[in-house]
């Protein structure tokens, strides 16, 4: 009787677990009384409300959105190729998890105190100073000297304002690269079986070759701006925002023909048409925002839902943006890499 009730419970226990694991819960597909929710994915639809509860700025909730996105369509992506019995050494599932954990310590959902941002002692061990813009001696100076120099007028000063900041957003994806590292080099020590530590050492190669090449990455576009500070903006530059400059060297470092250059230069054109076009949502998303807290302040309610209604309809176009402009980016990076960009390691 005793090992029948033994049964029993053991049943019910994995009946629990398959309940917890299951599509039903994992991939949100019905209302559940509180109105439709926004991703397929459980975890992903629990970050989002969190980070709507946290009160995070306008533009920053619009980021989140889209990096989301991104996600729950690689992770719907993965389970696909998973149930056809693809992906067995779990590299494709490491990488979205490690992607996962970036997206939290990016808006600041893991747990832990941002102290990792740019006070970080990894890239900045100076005392901040007035006149200081980027948390970071090296990027201030250059900065400081590009104002003072004369070589630039107020609208290449804005462009080369967007750099440095890009160069500063990649600086603080770095540190959190770095921290996601180290709690896996932390769990790796407490490793039980051989078979679970093959698996945990993937990973962590994994996430060593990726802390490498983003520390390539930001000392090639340190030395471009090194050289612009010096040189200032030449008839040679063909882009004017960050990220599309960063896609066409990193083209013109790979083997690509001049015909397939030729075909990826105009892709970027339209890219950059898109990334400006994002800019603006944010902008406007940013100002609709502000005029709203003006009218909440002034506590007259028919004026309060006209500019709550042009907010949420803004957020919503900035949030679509935001996602096809990050697709694209994923899908270009893709197409460089995958015809033959060589990183030369000596």
């Amino acid at each position: 009787m005793r090992l029948h009730r033994l049964f029993l419970s053991a049943c019910l226990s994995v009946g629990v677990l398959a309940g917890k694991y299951s599509r039903e819960v994992n991939e949100q597909v019905s209302n559940e009384g509180r109105g439709a929710v926004e991703f397929r994915i459980a975890k992903l639809n629990q970050v989002w409300e969190k980070a709507s509860r946290m009160q995070l700025a306008p533009v920053r909730l619009s980021e989140l959105h889209s990096d989301l996105k991104i996600q729950e369509k690689d992770e719907l992506q993965w389970k696909k190729l998973k149930a056809e019995g693809l992906d067995e050494a779990g590299e494709r599932e490491a990488k979205l998890r490690r992607n996962f954990n970036i997206i939290l310590a990016k808006y600041g959902m893991d747990g832990k105190k941002d102290s990792r941002s740019l006070d970080s002692n990894t890239l900045k061990d100076h005392d901040a100073k007035e006149g200081d813009m980027f948390d970071d001696p090296r990027l201030d100076k250059l900065w400081n000297k590009a104002k003072s120099s004369g070589k630039f007028s107020e609208e290449e000063l804005q462009s080369l304002r967007r750099e440095f900041q890009h160069h500063k957003d990649k600086i603080h994806e770095y540190n959190i690269v770095m921290d996601t590292v180290s709690r896996t080099e932390e769990i790796h020590k407490n490793v039980i079986s051989p078979l679970e530590g093959e698996g945990k050492q993937s990973t962590l190669h994994e996430k060593h070759t990726d802390l490498k090449e983003r520390m390539k990455d930001l000392n090639q576009g340190f030395e471009r701006l090194r050289r612009i500070t010096h040189e200032g903006f030449t008839s040679e530059n063909d882009f004017k925002e960050p990220r599309v400059i960063e896609l066409w060297e990193m083209a013109r470092r790979s083997n690509l023909s001049e015909d397939e250059l030729d075909s990826l230069k105009e892709e970027l054109r339209h890219f950059e048409i898109k990334v400006e076009k994002h800019q603006h949502y944010q902008e406007q998303l940013e100002y609709s925002h502000q005029k709203l807290q003006h009218v909440e302040a002034l506590g007259d309610k028919e004026h309060i839902v006209r500019h709550k209604e042009k907010y949420n309809n803004l957020a919503e176009k900035a949030r679509e943006m935001g996602y096809k402009m990050k697709k694209h980016l994923q899908d270009i990076t893709s197409k460089i890499s995958r015809n033959g960009l060589q990183h030369n390691e000596l």
